[in-house]
């Protein structure tokens, strides 16, 4: 890279992973002699950047948060709102939020001045979310532990929890995270079971960088694509659902509404629309989620979505036409 302002940019982007880079790593990424390196770790301490330096065989560069947020030029307001931003979303599972958001948060976080991370975590503290689903929530500091993990090829210690309650520890190199819309998973080589696995987030707890470095093995799937490879493991895992349902509304009405996870509904007239699709996801979440699209609809498949429906919808039915219960009498 022969570039130096690109070059900058490029060590800027790699030194703000929070790890220890060795500069001969540092040299190899970007195609320069070590001289380069030492060169332009001057150059980013001159202008600003907090460049840590450690000195043997271990040794190598990290920044360190700073005072200033050069050259994203953001106040400490427009600092905070951004990350309370990234927190909430990759908190909450969001729809739209995904992987590069967390990474987004793991660097934000990294550089943010002591005022300004302590600002982000008072306001965090003091609000309670109102989310949608499942109610599976996660620690930011998880995504972003993992995130950082991922990056650096670092392998990870954590707790997990199994679907049926059971607790285990784990050891891990982390591949990639993968973000369905209404939760979080992680693709790992398990080191102790000695195959690949997929975690789900929310129910990884204590997650510890071990600082061992590796090198990412080849995943088993197709073209080594984490989705691709997810996909695959959760088709084995969980039996799936052949959605046919029709939407009485137009079909940018039911998107704004139906998780992307659910699939693409087409126009079928000109105020319906009709999805078919396959999904993993409970018949619990997706009965929910179609109704929550709040417009007439008919579900034609698969018949055990359509029996959970019917008698959701005789239990709802109940409810409403229940006697109201005399109030208490008064003492």
């Amino acid at each position: 890279m022969t570039d130096t302002a690109a070059r900058l940019l490029t060590l800027l982007s790699l030194l703000q992973t929070p790890r220890e880079w060795p500069g001969r790593e540092l040299a190899d990424r970007l195609e320069v002699s070590a001289r380069t390196i030492r060169r332009d770790i001057d150059r980013l301490r001159e202008l600003g950047y907090p460049v840590e330096a450690s000195r043997g065989s271990v040794g190598g560069y990290r920044l360190v948060a700073g005072t200033a947020m050069p050259p994203l030029l953001l106040d400490d307001e427009e600092a905070v709102a951004i990350a309370v931003g990234l927190r909430a979303g990759a908190g909450h599972a969001i729809e739209g939020v995904d992987e590069a958001s967390v990474r987004a948060l793991a660097k934000l976080e990294q550089v943010l001045p002591s005022r300004l991370r302590h600002r982000v975590s008072t306001l965090q503290n003091a609000t309670v979310p109102f989310t949608r689903g499942d109610g599976a929530t996660i620690d930011p500091r998880t995504l972003t532990v993992i995130a950082s993990a991922v990056t650096a090829r670092e392998r990870l210690r954590f707790a997990y929890r199994s679907g049926d309650g059971t607790a285990s520890k784990r050891q891990a190199e982390p591949y990639r995270l993968v973000s369905t819309g209404s939760r979080w998973y992680l693709v790992a080589y398990d080191l102790v079971r000695e195959d690949w696995r997929t975690f789900r987030v929310d129910r990884v707890s204590e997650p510890f960088p071990t600082g061992a470095r590796f090198t990412p093995r080849e995943l088993p799937a197709g073209d080594g694509h984490a989705a691709e490879f997810f996909a695959l493991s959760m088709s084995r895992a969980q039996p799936q659902l052949a959605l046919d349902v029709t939407f009485h509304a137009p079909a940018g009405t039911v998107a704004a509404r139906l998780p992307a996870g659910l699939g693409t509904a087409e126009p079928s007239g000109d105020n319906s629309c009709r999805l078919r699709s396959t999904t993993t996801d409970s018949l619990e979440w997706v009965a929910l989620r179609l109704a929550m699209v709040d417009c007439e609809f008919q579900v034609h498949g698969p018949p055990e979505l359509v029996e959970h429906i019917a008698g959701l919808g005789s239990r709802l039915t109940r409810a409403a036409s229940a006697p109201a219960l005399d109030e208490p009498s008064g003492p």
